[in-house]
């Protein structure tokens, strides 16, 4: 009789709710792990830095000599010589600095025959979005030091139009490809950010990790709770459900 009674209480199960009940708490783990797991990038990462910082700036030979490793480039100190291309100025549009919006400066040196594109730091815009900040380009041969970054192009919700440009260029993200066939030029396929101590250019107040450790495994502890959250809740609709059933 009790096994009859189960398998009565097993068919009356709404399986159609239990299914998305289980489907959406195990996206919520999902969510909650991989957010432990850009927690542990990030902390490897800040070591990696930490360790790089200890060493001398390399040459630009040394960097793409390096660029065939497993792990990259990214984060590498490094020294260039060479000549800024004065009358070619890109600014990267809506970088906020201190809840105020502006521009990435970047310009482009010549090293050896290589043409390379350097953050020179941030400056802030205008309300009025006809209006781009006044920019010195930097002309001449300089020796910088700064840090390599490959670029990463993020999701565009529309391919950006580069056709007839006026300097200083509004661009909406890198494209070293793009930019190169603008300059006639092939870029090399990273950007060097310009050091802190350095003089020129502007404000420097790039980050290589923009969300710490911590704030990921904060996120998780987000996620394991809306997952408990959500098992606590289905869990007693499904008791009171069944009390109900009971009484009529």
């Amino acid at each position: 009789m009790k096994s009859v009674s189960l398998k009565h209480k097993f068919k009356q199960l709404n399986w159609p709710m239990v299914i998305f009940t289980m489907l959406v708490f195990s996206l919520l783990i999902k969510l909650g792990f991989w957010q432990i797991d850009r927690a542990l990038e990030k902390e490897q990462r800040q070591q990696h830095i930490s360790e790089l910082s200890q060493r001398q700036a390399l040459s630009l030979a040394q960097v793409l000599t390096l660029s065939g490793l497993q792990d990259g480039i990214n984060d590498l100190p490094i020294q260039l010589k060479g000549d800024f291309v004065g009358d070619k100025v890109f600014l990267l549009d809506n970088q906020p600095n201190k809840s105020r919006l502006g521009y990435r400066v970047y310009q482009i040196i010549e090293s050896n025959g290589d043409a390379i594109l350097v953050n020179l730091g941030w400056v802030q815009g205008s309300i009025d979005r006809n209006i781009l900040p006044e920019i010195s380009p930097i002309t001449g041969q300089h020796t910088i030091t700064g840090h390599v970054r490959e670029v990463e192009v993020g999701i565009q919700l529309q391919a950006q139009n580069l056709t007839n440009p006026s300097w200083p260029l509004r661009v909406q993200q890198i494209e070293l490809d793009k930019f190169s066939e603008l300059i006639g030029k092939k870029l090399l396929p990273f950007v060097v950010y310009l050091d802190k101590k350095e003089t020129i250019g502007y404000i420097k107040n790039w980050q290589p990790i923009v969300m710490p450790p911590e704030k990921h495994r904060a996120y998780a502890f987000q996620w394991f709770s809306l997952a408990l959250a959500w098992i606590s809740l289905m869990v007693w609709a499904a008791i009171k459900m069944a009390k109900k059933d009971r009484s009529e």
